[in-house]
């Protein structure tokens, strides 16, 4: 709801719904030209939620055709492209003609060049491989009524993130958790660079990322904090494959690897800071706030804790925690975004204190919450 609407008297707010409902209403918006323009981008709105599946697919073939790096190379011509993509020039002037219509390309002398969206993708794996994975994610909302009435989880996306359900955790094997590994793996250096910017870990000696699956973040942090003794707790099924990224990385010598699960086992004892990478909105409330718990219980009297994941209720960005996020962790089969508001309030009942948000670069990316233990 926008601050507009929540602070407008409900009277009003019945007006304003008798009068959008009204087809001879719209008519007259459409004409008077005081409210033509609010009345078409009302429409354009309302299309653009009709067609965003249409985008995202014409996104997804971009990407899987690699026509960013192909366009990286210089404005291209259209049958020169069209050979290059495998398409006749109809079918691939369409595409063209559709990712300029979205900014993924432009018009540009000799034909077509990368566009202000498009640019930004080159080189960009992190969010081209979440192109990719969102096929899971469609084939679930395939029937968004039947899975919103139905339990939470139980199609591809549970069967992917393997640790989203109690009674698969125990059977996972690097096999079966490599993939979404891989995938966390692939968009950590994201994550990292913002939390990176955001908060300055110099003061600290012991860093543990529970969670931390291939050790992505941890690395990053590592190689820029070379003080820092680093330990990584995740699954044992994720363990073994982090301790070899992490010497592959150099960090070997001063890192150290612990199997576990979070719901089940309490965290090592000795780190004086604990992060969560997008750990928490996995989880629902009863098992986020035991984690907040063991995280604590970890931690000496003044030790702290950073949790970094993207949060609901950010400025500009509201449907990416109320719509995409929790649409897709229910998918997934457990968790839910939660405002810095919310997880202030688990984090004191945790047992911590003087919790802030710190500011980020890319909010809707990425948010942090810093908290220090109480006594």
């Amino acid at each position: 709801m926008s601050s507009a609407a929540a602070t407008a008297p409900e009277f009003v707010l019945r007006w304003r719904d008798r009068l959008s409902a009204s087809p001879a209403f719209r008519r007259w918006a459409g004409g008077f030209w005081p409210t033509r323009f609010m009345a078409r981008r009302r429409a354009g709105e309302l299309f653009d939620l009709a067609a965003g599946f249409v985008y995202s697919q014409v996104l997804k073939a971009c990407v899987e055709l690699d026509l960013f790096r192909i366009l990286s190379e210089g404005p291209q011509a259209l049958p020169a492209l069209a050979a290059r993509l495998n398409m006749t020039e109809a079918a691939a002037e369409r595409l063209l003609e559709a990712a300029a219509a979205l900014g993924l390309v432009q018009h540009r002398r000799g034909g077509y060049g990368l566009g202000p969206l498009g640019g930004p993708m080159v080189g960009n794996e992190a969010v081209a491989a979440m192109v990719r994975h969102h096929a899971m994610l469609y084939a679930d909302l395939a029937d968004p009524v039947r899975m919103m009435r139905g339990p939470a989880g139980g199609g591809q996306l549970a069967a992917f993130w393997g640790y989203a359900a109690d009674g698969t955790r125990g059977a996972l094997t690097a096999e079966t958790a490599g993939p979404y590994s891989d995938l966390m793996a692939a968009s950590q250096p994201l994550v990292a660079g913002e939390v990176l910017e955001a908060f300055d870990f110099g003061p600290h000696r012991v860093l543990m990322d529970v969670g931390g699956g291939l050790g992505a973040f941890l690395t990053a942090v590592g190689q820029r904090h070379t003080q820092l003794q680093l330990r990584l707790f995740d699954l044992p099924a994720v363990t073994e494959m982090a301790r070899a990224r992490l010497a592959a990385a150099g960090l070997g010598p001063r890192a150290e690897v612990f199997a576990g699960d979070f719901h089940n086992d309490s965290l090592p004892q000795g780190a004086d800071i604990i992060s969560l990478v997008r750990v928490i909105h996995d989880h629902d409330d009863d098992k986020a706030q035991a984690i907040l718990n063991r995280a604590r219980s970890a931690l000496p009297k003044s030790g702290a804790v950073l949790i970094c994941e993207p949060m609901a209720g950010t400025a500009g960005a509201e449907a990416m925690g109320a719509a995409y996020f929790n649409f897709y962790l229910h998918a997934m089969g457990s968790g839910c975004a939660r405002t810095p508001e919310k997880l202030t309030s688990m984090l004191r009942q945790a047992g911590f204190a003087r919790a802030r948000l710190l500011p980020t670069a890319t909010p809707l990316q990425t948010r942090v919450i810093h908290a220090v233990a109480s006594g």
